[in-house]
């Protein structure tokens, strides 16, 4: 991956200590402030490469927006909730969260509620400190024997049935991801939602928040459910209906709730909170000494591998990193977004670009189409326009401006080192390029037809020329630099000198003024890499 320069970081909530010493260890200035308002926070976050949050403070488009040099936003925890991800991505901000910091403290706390739903141990306790005495009145059951059906089979599902299995729970399970053979290794059997609802007795939700899951347990599914049967719910609120588990505990179908989370917290509807049947909790899934200190060691290590090009973990919407991490994944970066700003610079057209099709060739090249797409996209839109594009937010910048994009591979053994090939259509014409790596060096083999005789270096000021050969062309072009004060330091000429073709010169600076060639060429274009 193409390093990232992280220099300051904001920790806008009490976030462990460990985050902030991991991270000062490695040379990142530090600031904590806590509990500001989004005004004070959309002030301040102008200032900061990066921001680490927990649960409370709302990254919202507004502060994303005011943040003009934030790189990164890291979740001291799971999940994304508070983080507008859309904003984030579109402006080319990582947004980092730690998948396994609070795994066993949010697998315990379900398995807790479980057994409190199971003996009624809440209400009894209660009960006891209003000085009552009333052992019929909390009669139980007995876990031992029960189905207990998982929804989410990540990494809290595993633990929470892991730990039931020890009850002697029979534990079934849906996963639209996990893989049955992977689920049924730790004891679950995998099966539709619709063969789940009637078998269980217990219910426990383990998946994100996402349209598909929203209401996921409501009217209609309590109804295919047993009579009796209880829910947990420590992940997301909701996940469950919350109107519909009213009616369900109302009515009997549901038995009991464990809940820890809610659609509004702190929930001003206390209707399911004073519920008897109700177990609740202010949202502590999280909340152990251990779970913080783990999510803030975790945060502050993956921010500091991320800069120092190590590994990618937790990127929930920069998967396209994941295999940038090598020196010849950052050489073909380098490669396509070079050929991207070529294209960009050497089309004639005005216009705007339509369609971007890019074609890797050759066995090395298989497993970088992702990257190398987004790398030259960067560099199309990058050069010479203003635009802020990164490998992060290129692919939606791209589709905002109407350029639909395609990548393929094809095997060539011509190509055995590796080419890319790019074509790019506007209203007026197509125009290709294609490139490689040759040495460490990215270079160009070819531009719109024009295969040159040596490959050009993909580097330093280049002067690229469409013109019909000549003798003359060369010591004509050389007597307009000099007069402009330019020196050539390298000349490409294609292998074909027929009809308009392209030529590259290497130059010591920019010309001021492109209008100088005019009398000598059809076209010129000029960029520095």
């Amino acid at each position: 991956m193409a390093p990232i320069c992280i220099r300051t970081v904001l920790i806008s909530e009490s976030v462990d200590p460990r985050c902030r010493a991991i991270l000062e260890e490695h040379g990142i200035r530090v600031t904590e402030k806590q509990n500001m308002r989004k005004e004070e926070l959309i002030a301040e976050i102008k200032d900061y490469d990066g921001l680490v949050v927990r649960s409370a403070t709302k990254v919202t488009a507004d502060v994303i927006d005011a943040a003009d040099n934030l790189k990164i936003i890291g979740r001291a925890g799971t999940g994304v909730d508070n983080v507008d991800v859309d904003a984030a991505t579109k402006k080319g901000v990582i947004v980092m969260n730690t998948p396994s910091g609070n795994t066993i403290s949010a697998a315990e706390l379900t398995c807790a509620l479980l057994m409190s739903l199971s003996r009624n141990v809440p209400q009894a306790a209660m009960s006891m400190k209003q000085g009552n005495w009333d052992r019929k009145k909390f009669m139980g059951a007995e876990l031992y024997g029960k189905v207990l059906g998982i929804v989410g089979l990540g990494r809290i599902g595993k633990e929470v049935a892991t730990r039931m299995q020890a009850f002697g729970m029979r534990t079934i399970g849906y996963d639209p991801i996990t893989p049955p053979e992977v689920s049924a290794s730790w004891g679950v059997e995998q099966m539709s939602l619709e063969q789940l609802w009637p078998q269980c007795d217990y219910i426990t939700v383990h998946t994100p928040l996402m349209p598909s899951t929203v209401g996921l347990l409501n009217d209609e599914t309590f109804a295919k459910c047993k009579k009796g049967v209880k829910v947990v719910n420590c992940a997301r609120g909701g996940i469950i209906d919350e109107e519909a588990l009213v009616r369900a505990l109302e009515s009997g179908q549901c038995g009991g709730a464990g809940l820890d989370v809610f659609v509004e917290e702190p929930p001003k509807n206390r209707s399911l909170i004073d519920h008897p049947n109700v177990i609740s909790c202010p949202h502590l899934g999280a909340s152990t000494k251990e779970a913080q200190a783990r999510c803030g060691e975790d945060i502050g290590l993956q921010i500091v591998d991320m800069v120092n090009s190590k590994n990618l973990v937790g990127a929930v919407n920069a998967q396209v990193l994941a295999g940038t991490f090598s020196q010849e994944s950052q050489q073909l970066i380098k490669l396509g977004e070079a050929v991207g700003a070529v294209l960009q610079s050497c089309s004639a057209s005005k216009k705007p670009f339509r369609h971007a099709h890019i074609t890797t060739q050759g066995d090395c090249m298989k497993s970088c189409g992702g990257y190398l797409t987004s790398a030259v996209l960067v560099g199309l839109l990058n050069h010479g326009s203003g635009c802020r594009a990164n490998l992060i937010n290129v692919l939606s910048l791209a589709k905002e401006r109407g350029i639909a994009v395609n990548q393929s591979h094809c095997v060539s053994e011509a190509a055995a080192a590796g080419v890319c090939k790019v074509e790019v259509k506007a209203d007026d014409g197509s125009y290709q390029a294609s490139g490689s790596v040759q040495g460490g060096v990215p270079v160009l083999l070819e531009l719109s037809d024009s295969v040159f005789r040596q490959p050009v270096s993909l580097t330093g000021n280049l002067l690229f020329l469409r013109a019909s050969a000549g003798p003359q062309l060369l010591s004509s072009v050389a007597g307009v630099l000099a007069s402009e004060g330019v020196q050539i330091e390298s000349f490409s000429a294609p292998v074909d000198h027929t009809g308009d073709v392209w030529y590259c010169v290497g130059v010591s600076s920019l010309l001021r003024d492109l209008s100088v060639l005019k009398p000598l060429v059809k076209d010129a274009a000029q960029l520095s890499i």
